[in-house]
């Protein structure tokens, strides 16, 4: 079979750019590893409400609507509250399961189940090998090859011995059902944990999803802390969510899962090799690194990719340096403060400093922290800190002055 592009996995940004192209009218084969959209269902997939807009995205693939954040540290706690939902939790299988059927709707074809084995390069085209389960392995030609398998990055290096070191990040997540009563206090909160108590050289979470369950959850850094000399397994630091801090005696594991984020400093990772290999979502590090969001920014860097890809299929464009120098100029700005901070908060702060800094966060309105968590706009934190000093003026002024009033 000839195809114009056959993508290597059915995430977020491979769907997404399976989509864009199949409308357009090329001929596209999406390759799913996976047998099921309910394998490897691993996602927390919080996002800001925007993002059904901005993909034309439906609410089916909706699990929970959130309209609450709270963030937990050690000794601190701090809560932000709206009438109307703020974002959504996706249900991560059936978003991809969306996106494939977009694949088929406009023509494209969809393989799950399919495993991606090597390419070869055949003059203008690309010799791709796949295997599905209990078949023979076959052949599939196309003039575009997109690496969409995340952080495995399996098309760009063909050895993991081939990759340069990444910056590692390892997180656990449970879907656990609990009793009515226990849902509600959950069911439309975003809950974030920091701190050396709650997941050191990391951070924690608790996310609704719909049927009274939910997602818990942590993550960690993977690197030397000057504070933290030894960890417990993440396992035990949910546990100690659930227990400790939600104080849950009746609930079922429905469900346990691991997976690895790797990124590259500075955004260096490889986005194409001549002439006709691309690379698109994790694969080029989208994922935003101090809190993991990865969805929204897989599915645009899939949209920026996709200009690219058409003018190489509509031979106005031989090379993809531009498609490299846009991703960069759209990404690395924020990111690499990101990944700054991130380094920082988990393996450089005292837990009495990340104490602080949730402290002076009370100072921000709900839409402040919305601009820090999703659109990294961390210049607002500085009004925390100037409402902190604020308070400690005032509260001076009260000691001196016990008559007068601050102006």
């Amino acid at each position: 079979m000839d195809y114009d592009v056959v993508i290597i996995g059915g995430g977020p940004a491979g769907g997404h750019c399976g989509r864009l192209l199949s409308e357009k009218g090329y001929r596209v084969l999406l390759v799913e590893q996976h047998s099921s959209w309910q394998d490897n269902n691993f996602s927390s997939a919080a996002s800001p409400l925007e993002i059904l807009e901005q993909f034309n995205l439906p609410e089916t693939v909706v699990a929970r609507f959130w309209k609450n954040i709270e963030i937990i540290s050690t000794s601190i706690h701090r809560s932000w509250s709206s009438p109307q939902p703020l974002g959504v939790v996706f249900d991560f299988a059936k978003l991809r399961e969306f996106l494939a059927a977009e694949v088929l709707r406009w023509g494209g074809e969809v393989r799950l189940g399919c495993r991606y084995l090597k390419y070869q390069q055949m003059e203008d085209k690309l010799t791709v090998f796949l295997k599905s389960q209990g078949e023979e392995i076959e052949t599939v030609n196309t003039r575009l090859l997109v690496d969409a398998t995340g952080y495995a990055r399996a098309v760009m290096y063909k050895h993991r011995r081939e990759k340069p070191n990444f910056l590692k990040a390892v997180g656990i997540e449970y879907l656990i059902a609990v009793p009515e009563l226990d849902y509600q206090k959950y069911q439309d909160n975003l809950v974030f944990f920091l701190g050396h108590k709650w997941s050191p050289k990391g951070y924690g979470w608790i996310f609704p999803m719909d049927n009274q369950q939910l997602k818990i959850g942590a993550a960690w850094l993977e690197g030397e802390h000057p504070y933290i000399s030894e960890v417990k397994p993440l396992k035990s630091y949910i546990t100690q969510i659930m227990q400790t801090y939600m104080n849950l005696s009746n609930y079922d594991i429905i469900d346990s899962h691991g997976s690895i984020l790797e990124y590259s400093l500075n955004l260096q990772d490889i986005y194409y090799q001549e002439p006709n290999i691309i690379a698109i979502g994790d694969a080029v590090s989208t994922v935003n690194f101090l809190g993991g969001e990865g969805i929204r920014h897989a599915m645009k860097g899939a949209e920026i990719a996709c200009q690219y890809m058409e003018e190489y299929l509509q031979g106005k464009s031989r090379s993809f340096t531009a498609y490299q120098q846009r991703m960069q100029e759209y990404f690395q700005p924020k990111w690499n403060l990101s990944d700054r901070l991130s380094r920082k908060v988990y393996l450089e702060y005292s837990d009495a400093r990340i104490d602080q800094g949730v402290s002076y966060l009370k100072y921000l309105s709900t839409q402040d922290i919305i601009d820090i968590l999703f659109y990294y706009k961390f210049e607002k934190y500085t009004k925390g800190l100037g409402g902190f000093l604020l308070g400690k003026l005032r509260q001076w002024w009260r000691k001196i002055f016990p008559s007068q009033k601050p102006e």
